[in-house]
């Protein structure tokens, strides 16, 4: 629109996207497939909007506006229960490695009443989740007409270290999307397939996984989640440069360390970064200069002096490489 207000070039409507699934698809169906391609996994961090009843948004746990790690994996009717086999193994390792090893799944099952398809396609679906849960070893619970509208859902249920229970990784098995999108692939015969299409989110919304994990840790993070791992704490101001000379060893392995150069003293800088949960102090003085150590402060209070510098390196450095629980 120009100065007097005329229109100079037509504008375009945007709408806020709900899901995925619809554009992952379109980019499958932009050419031709073969079955040398499946499966064939597709995923993005998608910006997602739903409106949630006001009553339930809750901070980061229940927004309107979140990010989903959003994957669609298209497969032979063959390869789909391999596929949802090691997707599952995938997601668990991935929350144990985040501290989160206490948990079940979840079975969601079909509402006639909002649901897309024939019921024999459903039970083959239903069928084949169970199954795949069922041999993982952990509980699995019933959620009677709680999937989706397109196919059956196998969720992850969490607890966190207060016993509340958290909706995380989802694993959803979809013949009728395919069928929708008409989606298809040449296979080995000649004959043109429908594939079959998993839904698989890892960590659900990015948003409500950080606030979980944030209230989880109690914000105490383990080292390699921390933002700040280590913060340099000088006995005086003229031990700044020595612990920069560490810190630039520490940064040279990717560890984030800050060097607290500020005019407070020395107990209120280890008062604040305690308070602010950094997993490590490095504190020198002019004994620790003069032999290339430090002292090591762990977040629990306790401490190690006169550490060799190249020793407090390497433990930090394999604490991050461990995930260690600190």
């Amino acid at each position: 629109m120009d100065a007097d207000g005329n229109v100079t070039k037509q504008g375009q409507d945007y709408y806020l996207k709900p899901m995925n699934c619809p554009m992952h698809n379109l980019v499958y169906s932009s050419r031709g497939r073969s079955y040398r391609e499946l499966p064939l996994r597709l995923f993005e961090f998608g910006h997602v909007y739903r409106y949630e009843k006001s009553g339930v948004v809750h901070g980061l746990t229940r927004a309107r506006g979140f990010t989903q790690d959003d994957a669609h994996i298209y497969t032979t009717r063959e390869q789909m229960r391999e596929e949802i086999s090691s997707t599952l193994d995938f997601v668990l390792g991935l929350l144990k490695d985040y501290g989160l090893d206490d948990f079940y799944l979840e079975l969601s099952t079909r509402d006639p009443e909002k649901s897309v398809g024939d019921e024999s396609t459903w039970e083959e679906a239903t069928r084949t989740l169970e199954e795949v849960a069922t041999a993982s070893g952990l509980d699995l619970v019933p959620d009677p007409g709680g999937a989706a509208f397109y196919g059956p859902k196998i969720s992850v249920q969490a607890k966190d270290a207060i016993g509340r229970t958290w909706q995380l990784s989802t694993i959803q098995l979809d013949f009728f999307e395919p069928e929708l999108f008409e989606l298809e692939y040449t296979a080995s015969d000649g004959s043109r397939q429908r594939p079959v299409m998993i839904h698989r989110a890892l960590f659900g919304s990015i948003e409500r996984f950080f606030g979980v994990l944030l209230e989880h840790y109690a914000g105490a993070f383990p080292v390699w989640l921390a933002p700040v791992q280590v913060v340099g704490v000088p006995v005086a101001a003229e031990y700044v440069p020595y612990l920069e000379e560490i810190a630039a060893k520490l940064r040279a392995h990717g560890v984030r360390v800050e060097v607290d150069s500020s005019d407070d003293r020395m107990q209120k800088k280890i008062r604040t970064h305690t308070k602010e949960k950094v997993p490590y102090l490095l504190i020198a003085g002019g004994e620790d200069q003069e032999n290339g150590a430090v002292s090591f402060r762990m977040r629990d209070g306790s401490q190690d002096n006169g550490i060799d510098v190249d020793a407090a390196v390497e433990r930090i450095v394999t604490a991050i490489k461990d995930k260690a629980q600190v």
